[in-house]
C-alpha cells in the first residue's frame, strides 16, 4: 500500500518508477478493514484517485455496548470506513500496470555514489536514484540497515473477521451493525465497524462487519495460537486458513461468554476468523543515503490509533515533497527523515498508551488504577485523528 502511494505520485509528477511486489497474484481480497482519516484523502487525491461514495462506508456514530448488548455510551463521531482490498484495488487501477512488477522477492539492496540497486532472489537487480522500502513489518530492507531494531510483542493478540452483513440478525443490523462499535471485557477489548463488501459492494445489504478482538496472551500461549492443528508453528503468523480449528472453537465460546450477544454473533457466523500477534516497531532512522524506510516497514503502531495506511500516506506526501525540493537524491531522503520520524515515534508511543490499559486490566489492580479509562475515553480515543482537534470537539458523547 505504502509502495502504491508514493510511487502513483512520483509518477505524477514526472519521475521514472517502478514497484517491487513480493507476491506473484493479485493482492485484491487481502486484509481487513481501514479507518480513514484526512491526511489518507489527501494522499490518494495526489495518487490522481477519485474519491467519491465508493470509497467506503459512511458512519456517523459510535456506541459502547455492555455484555448484555444494551449501550454504555455513545458518540457521534462521522468517518468513512473502508477496507485495504479496497485501497489497494483504487490504487493500482491509476498506476501504470508495466511499472508494477510482481514475483520480486528483495533478497538485499546497495548502493554507492550515485545510485542504489535493489537485488532480488532470483537474480534481477534493479538501479534507481533511491530506493524506497516499503516492505512492511517484516522489512527486509530494514533488518540490512537497521539490525537492531526489532518487533516488539506487545503481549496480546487480535481475532479478527469480516462477518456478511446479510447473514446477522435484525437486532444486531439495527443495533450495531452501522456503527463504530466497542466492547470492553475485563482485560479485553473489542471494536468494530462496516466495510465493503464482496467485489467491494458498500450497497446495503452486501457490506461486511470487519472486528478486532484484542486479547491478552502470553508467549507460551501465542506460541500455542500459532500452532496448527498439524501441529506445525507459525513463528511469522499462521495463515488464516491454517488456524486451529480448536482455536477457533474456543474463542467462539468465550465470546459467548464475555462479549455482547451481537459481537458474539458476529464471531460465530464468520466462517474463518484469523489471529494477529500485536508487535511495535519504532526504527530511529529512516535515510541511509539513497535507501530510504516507510510505512510499517519503519514504524508499527498498534490498531488502536487506526493509523497505519494514513500513516504510510504521510510518509509518501512528505517524501514526494522532499524529492520536488531537493531532488531524487540522499538530500530528500534526510529532509524526508526530519519530518517523519517525530511523528512516527509518537505514533507507536501513543498506540502504546491506548492499549496498556487493557494490558493493566489483566494484570494488578495497583497497576491498572493508572491506566483506568471509562467507555467514553476508550471511544473518543481510538482511531480518532490527532490533526482534527481534541477528542471533546470531535464528538458530543452521552450515557
Amino acid at each position: 500500500m505504502g509502495g502504491l502511494l508514493v510511487a502513483n505520485q512520483l509518477l505524477l509528477a514526472g519521475h521514472d518508477v517502478q514497484v517491487l511486489e513480493k507476491v506473484s497474484q493479485s493482492l485484491d481480497g487481502r486484509g481487513a478493514g481501514i479507518v480513514t482519516h484526512r491526511p489518507l484523502i489527501a494522499a490518494l487525491k495526489r495518487c490522481g484517485v477519485n474519491v467519491d461514495s465508493t470509497l467506503g462506508v459512511q458512519v456517523e456514530s459510535r456506541v459502547v455496548l455492555g455484555q448484555d448488548g444494551n449501550e454504555l455510551a455513545t458518540a457521534s463521531v462521522p468517518q468513512v470506513l473502508t477496507s485495504w482490498s479496497r485501497l489497494y484495488t483504487m490504487l493500482l487501477s491509476v498506476f501504470d500496470k508495466h511499472l508494477y512488477i510482481r514475483s520480486a522477492g528483495v533478497s538485499y539492496v546497495s548502493q554507492d555514489a550515485r545510485s542504489a540497486s535493489v537485488h532480488c532472489d532470483d537474480g534481477r537487480t534493479f538501479e534507481a536514484d533511491l530506493v524506497l522500502a516499503c516492505d512492511g513489518i517484516r522489512s527486509t530492507v530494514r533488518a540490512q540497515v537497521l539490525p537492531d531494531v526489532q518487533m516488539q510483542y506487545a503481549g496480546y493478540v487480535a481475532w479478527r473477521g469480516l462477518c456478511d452483513e446479510q447473514v446477522l440478525s435484525h437486532y444486531t443490523q439495527s443495533s450495531v451493525f452501522n456503527k463504530f462499535g466497542f466492547g470492553l471485557p475485563q482485560g479485553e477489548q473489542i471494536i468494530g465497524y462496516p466495510v465493503a463488501g464482496h467485489e467491494n459492494s458498500t450497497a446495503t445489504g452486501q457490506r461486511r462487519y470487519n472486528y478486532v478482538w484484542y486479547r491478552p496472551a502470553n508467549h507460551h500461549q501465542l506460541k500455542v495460537l500459532m500452532t496448527d492443528s498439524d501441529g506445525l508453528y507459525h513463528p511469522l503468523g499462521v495463515p488464516p486458513n491454517k488456524v486451529a480449528w480448536r482455536h477457533i472453537a474456543a474463542a467462539r465460546q468465550a465470546g459467548r461468554e464475555k462479549l455482547a450477544p451481537q459481537f458474539a454473533e458476529m464471531l460465530e457466523k464468520t466462517a474463518q476468523p484469523f489471529l494477529q500477534p500485536i508487535y511495535d516497531v519504532e526504527s530511529n532512522q529512516l535515510a541511509f543515503g539513497r535507501i530510504g524506510l516507510m510505512g510499517d516497514a519503519a514504524f508499527v503502531a498498534r490498531p488502536h490509533v487506526g493509523m497505519g495506511v494514513t500513516k504510510a500516506a504521510q510518509d509518501a506526501m512528505s517524501l514526494v515533497d522532499s524529492v520536488a525540493k531537493y531532488g531524487a537524491n540522499p538530500q530528500a531522503l534526510h529532509a524526508f527523515e526530519s519530518l517523519r520520524l517525530g511523528p512516527g515515534i509518537a505514533t507507536v508511543r501513543r498506540a502504546r498508551l491506548l492499549g496498556a490499559y487493557m494490558q493493566a486490566q489483566a494484570g494488578d489492580s495497583e497497576h491498572a488504577a493508572n491506566f483506568l479509562r471509562d467507555a467514553n475515553s476508550v471511544m473518543l480515543e481510538t482511531a480518532i485523528d490527532l490533526s482534527l482537534s481534541t477528542p471533546a470537539s470531535l464528538a458530543q458523547f452521552s450515557h
